[in-house]
């Protein structure tokens, strides 16, 4: 296999373990990190220091590269810039992370208020002149634990907003698989709107995190919903 895959927010939750899946499928992968220092990659990946918000950092790592991964808060503003020269350099492919709610109004997609510019991402792999791919992906599934996991350690209520909430939040191992695909080659020229299996609220979805492997639904919603009229409880049980 002949691929060199650029992959922005390399070192990150979803970027290692796509930088694991490439190199264990054969691709060479340069792993893009602002501090190289002390960064251990498996075989067939190298860690390049550069920042990718400005792409000039990031020329002398492009050549060779057939493909690049964006990372929508890694990246930020810096997409169009880095595209344009990986296609210089002989680049083929990008595949960039987006989300489901990018076409809604930016002050209603709660990821930008954390970094994420899924809609900026997208349209520069959509415009770059690439083969192109976008991930609109749903919640991820990890989101839940770092919101709830230190009540749930506490063994207190777990409170939190909008009980009633509903989404189809996607295990994040699943959308590596469908990163990993697209980089190698396939789905050009499409966005896909990735979820997972089920449709969860929040109550239930937190019962799977509280007892994963118990179809009942451990968990309670108190009566009282007072906290500024969006806060619900849910108390563990057993």
């Amino acid at each position: 296999m002949n691929d060199m895959i650029l992959v922005t927010g390399a070192t990150g939750t979803f970027g290692r373990p796509l930088v694991e899946l490439l190199t264990a499928r054969g691709a060479k992968v340069r792993a893009v990190t602002r501090s190289a220092a002390g960064v251990r990659l498996p075989a067939g990946a190298e860690a390049v220091e550069g920042d990718p918000t400005r792409p000039e950092t990031l020329a002398g790592h492009l050549d060779g590269v057939t493909a690049v991964f964006l990372h929508p808060r890694a990246i930020g503003d810096g997409a169009p810039g880095l595209l344009a020269r990986a296609a210089e350099r002989g680049a083929r492919r990008v595949v960039a992370l987006s989300a489901m709610n990018v076409d809604e109004p930016l002050d209603e997609q709660p990821s930008r208020f954390r970094g994420d510019r899924n809609k900026e991402a997208e349209a520069a792999a959509v415009h770059s002149g690439l083969e192109w791919t976008s991930l609109r992906a749903a919640s991820f599934a990890g989101n839940a634990l770092q919101s709830w996991a230190p009540q749930i350690r506490a063994g207190d209520v777990v409170r939190y907003v909008h009980a009633g909430f509903q989404e189809v939040p996607i295990d994040e191992r699943d959308l590596v698989e469908i990163a990993a695909r697209t980089l190698l080659g396939g789905y050009a020229g499409r966005r896909l709107e990735l979820t997972g299996p089920e449709s969860l609220t929040h109550a239930p979805a937190f019962a799977r995190q509280n007892h994963p492997a118990d179809d009942r639904s451990p968990a309670q919603q108190p009566e009282d919903h007072s906290a500024a009229g969006h806060a619900s409880g849910f108390r563990p049980q057993g």
